[in-house]
């Protein structure tokens, strides 16, 4: 479990983690999800204590690590693997090579580190390319070399630092896949820090929106997406503006769905119990934590607007109202 409570961090009086308290259970795969300048970087250094916070505590498999001495913190570290952005690989070694690096400060034998790296390797399907050299990869098989050697120390956490932003969408999915797979097969808590709602729909079973240091709303997705008014569903399922030409007198739900709900026949039996045309203006259905969910934006006849609304909600669909009649 990762465990921070009231973390500070600033830089020239400025906050860049402002006051933030999370809770990640073991085996989660949890999402920091922000915009540049969120805080989310400074927010993953914290978490390994690459960056000390001003105040409050992190504590990483029931160890405080704010408390821990700098040896012991070198130590509780190893239990901390580490996917950077920009890969951070040396290219004067091999591929095995820099993947044994991450065990070079322990005790291992170098046969052991060796066997070990080659495991790694193989796990993430790199196997066979132990012995090239770092430039002759491609940057998608250059951070699968990362996230071997972030494993090869046996983490109990691996941090991952938008991991995917420099790759296209093909390794991307490729990458996320593998996370999912280390993450089911090792029983490994990962974090993944992302500006990228398609990592968070894809991967994550939890997630949390930092704005400006601060974190505005956390939970599992399946419990944010039935949340009213939620943010982090906004942004999962964007819809955009109400278009033009919609009249003035028609009322504009949005009806969230999830689970059970989201293969129902909603449309056609609003059309066929009430006697009306109900347009589509916008719709997003993805499939999250294992969840059938979406989101789907009706123009309704202003007349008929109360009875409607009240019959989605009675089949336990979230509705907002965006225009028109009152709740």
């Amino acid at each position: 479990m990762i465990a921070l409570e009231h973390v500070m961090k600033r830089y020239d009086g400025v906050p860049a983690v402002d006051d933030v308290s999370l809770t990640i259970p073991t085996g989660e795969v949890f999402g920091i999800v922000g915009q540049s300048g969120a805080g989310k970087s400074t927010l993953a250094r914290i978490v390994n204590l690459l960056e000390r916070p001003d105040s409050g505590s992190v504590t990483v498999d029931d160890v405080e690590l704010t408390s821990l001495r700098d040896t012991e913190l070198r130590a509780a570290r190893r239990r901390i693997g580490m996917v950077f952005q920009r890969f951070n690989l040396l290219s004067s070694r091999s591929v095995r090579g820099n993947v044994e690096l991450a065990l070079e400060l322990g005790s291992a034998t170098r046969a052991e580190r060796r066997a070990r790296a080659q495991e790694m390797l193989d796990l993430v399907g790199l196997g066979h390319r132990a012995d090239a050299s770092i430039h002759e990869l491609s940057g998608g098989q250059q951070q699968r070399v990362g996230i071997a050697r972030a494993l090869a120390s046996r983490p109990s956490v691996l941090l991952s630092d938008e991991a995917t932003s420099a790759l296209d969408p093909e390794t991307t999915a490729s990458i996320l896949d593998l996370y999912r797979r280390v993450n089911e097969e090792l029983g490994l808590t990962v974090l993944l820090i992302t500006h990228e709602m398609d990592v968070v729909k894809s991967t994550c079973h939890s997630a949390a929106l930092l704005e400006h240091g601060r974190v505005v709303e956390q939970g599992r997705l399946v419990d944010v997406i039935r949340t009213p008014g939620s943010r982090l569903t906004s942004q999962l399922f964007p819809l955009g503006p109400i278009p033009d030409g919609v009249p003035a007198d028609a009322t504009v739900i949005d009806i969230t769905f999830a689970g059970g709900t989201a293969d129902r026949p909603v449309i056609s039996r609003l059309a066929r119990d009430h006697g009306v045309d109900v347009s589509i203006l916008g719709a997003a259905v993805e499939r999250i934590g294992g969840t059938q969910a979406g989101r789907t934006r009706l123009e309704v006849p202003g007349g008929v607007a109360e009875s409607v609304i009240a019959d989605l909600r009675r089949q336990g669909l979230l509705v907002e109202i965006l225009r028109g009649a009152a709740a």
